[in-house]
């Protein structure tokens, strides 16, 4: 079993923590798209949302001494700007989910639907269909889609970032993908 003590990530915040020259700047830039992903995912203003990710890196900077390694770094710096993005979306009464929307699916432990993100994006069209309805979803299933296809991020790891049960992070990927098939359906006219 690794020690976690001189995992890349201890080394890293040890570095910071110490001041050591850069150290910080190689933080921001390991995990700038991250953030940005979480949080312009979640806020979709651009200028928000660089406002947001400069308080993220602030936030981290001022609190990486309370980092403890008992989980990834990634996982840490993103449940920070997914706290400050939450915060942001709630100051401005915006729901971070559809409630009006719950189509009678129960908690799914399947992520399986038969509908494969990457097939949908094989033509420019397509692509750019499928993008247009992924920013029409909720904050949270948008910022889910993201963390799950486009930063790889583990189940597990996206539960300690959102705080969410994994049953429930599994959930809103199935409504998802199912909202996703039916836009792209409606839009393409071809059964995705």
């Amino acid at each position: 079993m690794d020690d976690i003590r001189s995992s890349p990530d201890r080394d890293l915040v040890d570095a910071v923590l110490a001041k050591r020259p850069g150290a910080f700047e190689r933080l921001v830039h390991e995990y700038q798209g991250l953030c940005w992903h979480i949080v312009q995912r979640m806020v979709r203003n651009p200028e928000d949302a660089r406002e947001l990710c400069q308080d993220t890196f602030l936030r981290v900077h001022q609190c990486l001494h309370q980092y403890r390694g008992e989980s990834a770094l990634k996982s840490w710096i993103g449940r920070v700007a997914y706290t400050i993005a939450l915060r942001h979306l709630q100051h401005k009464r915006i729901a971070l989910v559809d409630h009006g929307a719950d189509d009678g699916y129960a908690l799914v432990e399947n992520l399986g639907d038969g509908f494969d993100l990457e097939a949908a994006c094989a033509d420019e069209e397509t692509a750019r269909h499928l993008h247009e309805a992924i920013e029409a979803l909720p904050p949270l299933q948008r910022t889910l889609l993201t963390l799950y296809y486009l930063e790889e991020t583990t189940i597990p790891e996206i539960a300690r970032i959102t705080g969410l049960a994994s049953g429930t992070i599994k959930s809103h990927l199935f409504r998802s993908r199912l909202r996703l098939r039916g836009a792209l359906e409606t839009r393409t006219g071809v059964a995705a």
